[in-house]
């Protein structure tokens, strides 16, 4: 699942993402092997103790980040969070949210685009396109799997946000030679 709806209405659309089972499965692996070097080696206490929080630190590394987005036309922002365990661990609890404020109008398109994942090949993530060229993506971090998660998602920004899609530019120049032929373009 790429992102949850956690609440929509006319006004607000709150999205929510949290770490996936292959990263929970990645910490309890990681995490297994440093209690079992810690449990059978013959080592003393610090050792084992340098073991087990070793493993510790490398799996918290690769927990995936809880993110979090919600589009508000009360106030007219969107506000993109993320909330990083390593991070906070790193910075003595410091640090750890990131966010990020867009405001609403300045959001011209949502589209999918195709991202590479170290060592599991290719994900999707959703990217908000904004009218002075910057662009953001919804996630830190791609989801593999199937595309059309992904484009839900894209679709129901798209919807709420009410960004209708331009003419394709065959058919804006179709339209416009057609009004050159029309009464006006003749002499």
């Amino acid at each position: 699942m790429y992102m949850q709806v956690e609440r929509r209405s006319s006004s607000c659309l709150h999205l929510k993402r949290s770490p996936g089972i292959r990263s929970w499965s990645l910490l309890v692996g990681i995490l297994s092997i440093g209690l079992a070097a810690a449990y059978y080696s013959g080592d003393s206490l610090g050792w084992k103790l340098f073991y087990v929080m070793g493993c510790l630190f490398v799996a918290v590394q690769n927990l995936e980040d809880w993110e979090e987005a919600v589009f508000d036309k009360g106030t007219g922002k969107a506000v993109l969070k993320t909330f990083s365990l390593y991070k906070k661990l790193l910075t003595l609890f410091r640090a750890g949210h990131d966010q990020v404020v867009v405001l609403l109008h300045d959001i011209q398109d949502v589209n999918v685009e195709e991202e590479k994942v170290r060592y599991f090949g290719r994900g999707f993530v959703v990217v908000l396109r904004s009218a002075t060229g910057f662009s953001h993506p919804l996630t830190q971090s791609a989801v593999m799997g199937h595309r059309s998660d992904v484009e839900a998602i894209a679709k129901l920004i798209t919807a709420f946000l009410e960004l209708h899609r331009l003419e394709s530019p065959g058919e804006l120049s179709q339209s416009s030679d057609s009004e050159a032929d029309g009464p006006g373009g003749q002499s």
